[in-house]
This record gives C-alpha cells, structure tokens and sequence, in this order.
C-alpha cells in the first residue's frame, strides 16, 4: 500500500480507512487507485474484520479524478488511445483499456468503488467537504453514507464530457429514482449533502459524520458476525434476485446460522445482559 492511504485495525475490529492525499482533497490518481484496490482485497480475507469505516483526511471526502492523472488517461484509452510513456524513462507503457473485466465484474477503475460493495462486511462512509466524480462513486460503493449537512457533491464527469464510469450508474440505480439519476448525470450540477439525503444518496445527515461513523461500526462489531455478513449477502442480492431466488436464499442462510457457535453465544449474551464474545 503506498502513502496514498492509511489502514489501522482497532480493538472493536473496526478496519479505518483514510484516503491520505489532503493536499490534494484526496484527488484520485493512479497511486489512490492502486492502493484503494489494495486495501479493499487485504480486507475481504482479514480475520477478525466486523466493519470498515472509510473517510478522507484533511478538508475533503474525495476531490474525484486528479486532473493530471486525467490528462494520461485521455491520450492513453479510447478510441485514438497511444502508448503512453513512463513519466521516468522512455519505456512505452502498456495500457489496458476499459472493456475487459479484469477485476470480478468489471474493470480497475469501476472496483475502486464497487470493491466496498463486494466486502464481506458493512462499509460506512463518513463524508465532508467534497465527493466528486470518482469520489462520489467510492461513497456510493459504500453500504452506509454518513454526511454533513454542507457536503458538496457531484456526478461530475459530464464537466469533462464523460459519462460515470467507476460503477457510478449500477450504484445510484439502487437508490434514487430513476429521472434523478438522470438529472444528475446529465447536468453535473452540485448538491448538497442535505439535498443528498432527501434524493437517496446519503443516510444520515450529522454534525460529525466520521465520529457517527466510528460509532456505528463498533455497534455493528458487537452483533453475531455470520449473522451480519449474510445480511450484506442477502441485501447484495435483493437488487438482482427474483422473489423466489430472494425468499429461497433467506431460509438458507437463516437455516445456515441457527444453532451456530455464534448465535448461541449471541442469544446466551443477551439473556446474561453481558457483552458478547464471538469468533471468526
């Protein structure tokens, strides 16, 4: 993981996420996207995770695409797409374009955000400032969006004659309507986060989005893992599944956890009125 982000794992198993560029308002580059993808496959396998907490340093959530990062990326994909040299040497660089998934379901740039979808636990965003573009689309990939009131918010790629491209349409799809999505997309105006909330994007409105956050997650760390972990499955799911394939993988996982190590020890906390203690 390079200098572009921060990871630290509490004692809760809360995994802390910051996006470390504040210089930038955490702007995205081919740095920020290497790591991001980095950390989101060192989380789906790490043991004792029960939540993620994502947020930005400094005075932004995500800034979106850094412009530079936009200028290489614009001479070396698309249609009139050329090699691209190393900024550091005369080596051609070979430059993969955006049609094969080379990542799950999609492409690099699309798991930057979708990869929050596809962990196994909750990832809440606590976002402030700006979330942009891209950054828009990380929050997006989240489960939960924790914003302030004054955030400010974009689906910004039309400014540069684009469309979203880093799983942004998959994502506003599920939660807002249809004729907003479309709105947004075509005129990249700015919003807030208050209006955030009223359209779909965001969940809570707070003072101080990242201490909500922080609290949240070790909430949720205190509750039976396998039992949270399948509710994200589940909840993954209700957006593709018919209502039989829906109902059909409710008894499964239901019927997968009753009796287990696990909500044994969750139903013996409960009626004990003490803390439980749960394993991987």
């Amino acid at each position: 993981m390079s200098e572009r982000i921060t990871f630290t794992l509490d004692d809760d198993g809360v995994g802390h996420v910051r996006l470390a560029r504040p210089d930038k308002m955490n702007a995205l580059d081919g740095a920020m996207f290497d790591a991001l993808i980095e950390i989101s496959e060192r989380l789906a396998t790490l043991r004792g995770l029960r939540a993620v907490v994502i947020a930005g340093e400094g005075r932004a959530f995500c800034a979106g695409l850094d412009m530079a990062s936009f200028g290489k990326m614009s001479e070396s994909t698309g249609p009139n797409a050329k090699p691209a040299t190393d900024s550091t040497s005369t080596k051609t660089v070979n430059v993969t374009d955006l049609l094969p998934r080379t990542h799950g379901l999609g492409n690099k740039p699309q798991q930057v955000a979708w990869a929050w979808r596809e962990l196994p636990v909750p990832v809440i965003a606590a976002v402030h400032g700006v979330a942009f573009g891209g950054g828009l689309q990380i929050a997006l990939g989240a489960d939960i969006r924790l914003v302030t009131a004054d955030l400010k918010m974009s689906v910004m790629e039309i400014k540069w004659g684009l469309v979203p491209d880093m799983a942004g349409i998959p994502l506003m799809r599920r939660l807002a309507r249809d004729d907003v999505v479309r709105e947004l997309t075509y005129t990249g105006r700015v919003f807030s986060g208050a209006e955030a909330f009223q359209l779909g994007f965001a969940t809570r409105v707070c003072e101080d989005p990242l201490a909500a956050a922080i609290e949240m997650a070790r909430g949720i760390a205190t509750r039976n893992p396998d039992a949270i972990r399948a509710g994200k499955r589940l909840l993954n799911q209700s957006h593709t599944g018919t209502d039989a394939e829906l109902l059909m993988a409710e008894s499964v996982e239901q019927q997968r956890i009753i009796g287990s190590p696990n909500q044994t020890e969750a139903v013996k906390a409960a009626m004990e009125k003490r803390a439980p203690v749960f394993v991987d």
